[in-house]
């Protein structure tokens, strides 16, 4: 097993920590300060992006994050969802939340790149794409969505509401998860790309966050939305017998991703906290006993191990994507270990840094804040768990609850 960046990648790795470093960093505090401002610089970063997918056979960013194209055929392959996630983990070690505000890059993108088909892709393929998931009734249970879609003749008519969708107020569309029939269960929910100004949807309210406040968080209702037909992802017919599996192979994509958050982020503060140790007068010897080690030397060892583990297993997750392999369990476990790990990781190095760590002259007060988003969206660290359980054991989610 060859652990090291492709060679290939190399290069976009260099460049998106070089805009990590350069771009996100200055801009971090201003952003985290004046919640719900949008941060304007981002425009010409993202048209860099654009301009640079535009010329090349891999994409970077989430709308590179598909199984499509990938074939047992071909052997092993390094493709879009490697790509994506070495290229989310540098950038998340400049900041989570204008990551998550970059025009084009939302987890919508995601899921459009994961299951449409190729009309889709076309028509869809240069918008701002968010994901609508979570209900007030309806948490980390996707299955008990209330969000319904009728059918009438060319359009699917959406009524329901829609809470903490990242960049729902200024994405160019929405991907709403809804029921086509919620008599069937799981099976009949069907995922539908909702363009911005449709008639029926209406930004209610923004949230007040603890972190990745560059990124606004909406609620969202849909009142007689009539959206088309073609703007449904994936198959419109109800398979019973696939169950939910269809619209779920989405996370199978964009958990990963998460995951990679979650080790950036965690990444920028070991390494904080390594400078600042260092400074103390701490001397790192890995090759002394541990025993001998300083309390805070010895700290820092065992989380830089946790976030080595945490990152192999994002970037497993994502290769076996890239090669069509079945990963949900592998996804689930990737994110709730980079999910639990970065929480721990930021807060850790708080604590080592002191009152430092604690002040406003430090981003390391930020990045703990920022970090535990990331062990709640796209399901809670017990969701993945139960998810894994579930995979481990050969249980169905009626078995297994």
């Amino acid at each position: 097993m060859n652990l090291e960046i492709p060679k290939k990648f190399r290069g976009l790795s260099l460049q998106a920590h070089q805009v990590a470093a350069r771009y996100f960093r200055p801009l971090s505090r201003k952003y985290d300060q004046a919640e719900h401002a949008y941060p304007r610089e981002l425009d010409l970063l993202a048209a860099l992006l654009d301009g640079m997918n535009a010329g090349s056979p891999e994409t970077i960013g989430a709308c590179s994050a598909s199984k499509r194209g990938a074939g047992a055929e071909e052997g092993a392959r390094n493709g879009g969802n490697l790509a994506a996630l070495l290229g989310v983990m540098e950038l998340c070690w400049g900041d989570v939340g204008l990551l998550l505000a970059m025009p084009r890059q939302g987890l919508g993108n995601a899921a459009i790149a994961a299951v449409a088909n190729e009309e889709q892709l076309k028509r869809f393929g240069g918008a701002w794409a968010a994901m609508a998931i979570t209900e007030p009734g309806c948490g980390s249970d996707s299955a008990a969505i209330r969000t319904t879609a009728v059918k009438d003749g060319d359009h699917y008519v959406l009524n329901g509401e829609k809470i903490f969708v990242t960049s729902g107020e200024r994405a160019d569309a929405v991907v709403v998860w809804a029921t086509l029939d919620y008599s069937l269960g799981r099976a009949a929910i069907k995922s539908f790309v909702v363009e911005k100004g449709t008639p029926g949807m209406n930004v209610t309210r923004l949230e007040k966050k603890l972190g990745i406040k560059a990124s606004d968080t909406a609620s969202i209702s849909f009142s007689d939305c009539r959206v088309p037909a073609a703007n449904l992802l994936g198959n419109a017919e109800i398979d019973v017998q696939k169950g939910f599996a269809g619209v779920m192979e989405t996370f199978d994509n964009t958990r990963p991703l998460v995951a990679g958050m979650a080790v950036g982020v965690a990444k920028a503060a070991l390494d904080r906290t390594r400078e600042l140790l260092a400074r103390a007068g701490c001397k790192f010897d890995y090759a002394k006993p541990l025993l001998t080690a300083s309390h805070a030397e010895a700290t820092l060892y065992r989380l830089e191990a946790e976030w080595e583990a945490a990152r192999l297993l994002a970037l497993k997750a994502a290769w076996m994507a890239d090669n069509r392999l079945p990963n949900s369990k592998e996804a689930s476990i990737a994110k709730a270990k980079a999910g639990r790990v970065a929480n721990e990781i930021t807060l850790k190095c708080v604590e080592l840094a002191g009152a430092v760590g604690y002040g406003e002259d430090e981003l390391l007060e930020k990045w703990a804040r920022d970090s535990k988003i990331l062990d709640i969206f796209e399901g809670t660290q017990q969701i993945q768990l139960l998810i894994v359980a579930r995979r481990l054991l050969g249980k169905s989610s009626s078995e297994l609850k």
